[in-house]
């Protein structure tokens, strides 16, 4: 008899298709409601960038550890919030 080693827990989060209604879905509700009126309102060359954005937002959020990074960011921990964090990776 010998022992198995532990299969490593897949920690990957799954990804959201890129398409509107996947992104507006994945979004909570007040959210999903600014994406679709921003995805809306776009000219046709800036709904690829919307889109982007909107799709990184939603990622992150499916982190499980993003509602906890916000919560130390509000206490004042010295962290950055993820919201802090996506707005300076969409920084052109």
């Amino acid at each position: 008899m010998s022992a198995q080693p532990e299969t490593p827990r897949d920690r990957r989060i799954p990804g959201i298709p890129h398409t509107i209604n996947a992104i507006a879905d994945a979004l909570d509700g007040t959210d999903s409601a600014r994406f679709k009126s921003e995805v809306l309102a776009a000219e046709e060359a800036a709904v690829p960038g919307v889109m982007r954005r909107w799709w990184k937002a939603a990622m992150i959020n499916r982190i499980p550890e993003a509602a906890r990074s916000r919560a130390k960011a509000e206490r004042g921990n010295s962290l950055l919030a993820v919201d802090d964090l996506i707005a300076r990776i969409n920084v052109a």
